[in-house]
């Protein structure tokens, strides 16, 4: 009996130490899964072709095209397709007229 309670605890530590050692192995693979999907992104970002430039506003633009100039704009840099200086430059541009 002593040699069969011994060799069943054995087996419970040798499973429960593959178990850990399991999940230990998947949660480190998906960290690092993590990690070369973030650097992916950045190389993407920063090899992503410059935004196209907004056309510039026709002189005498009547209020409703620059407001609807304004919002594609607008909807532009929420899409961070322009940058909030790009915006805020094309915005003035706009305004101007």
């Amino acid at each position: 009996m002593g040699l069969l309670r011994g060799v069943a605890r054995t087996a419970v530590i040798a499973g429960t130490a593959t178990a850990v050692s399991n999940r230990v192995s998947r949660r480190q693979a998906g960290r690092w899964a993590q990690q070369e999907q973030e650097q992916y992104d950045q190389q993407q970002q920063q090899y992503a072709p410059p935004p196209p430039a907004a056309a510039p506003p026709a002189a005498g633009m009547s209020m409703e095209d620059k407001v609807a100039h304004l919002k594609s704009l607008g909807e532009l840099r929420s899409q961070g397709i322009l940058t909030d200086e790009e915006f805020e430059q094309q915005k003035a541009a706009i305004l101007a007229n």
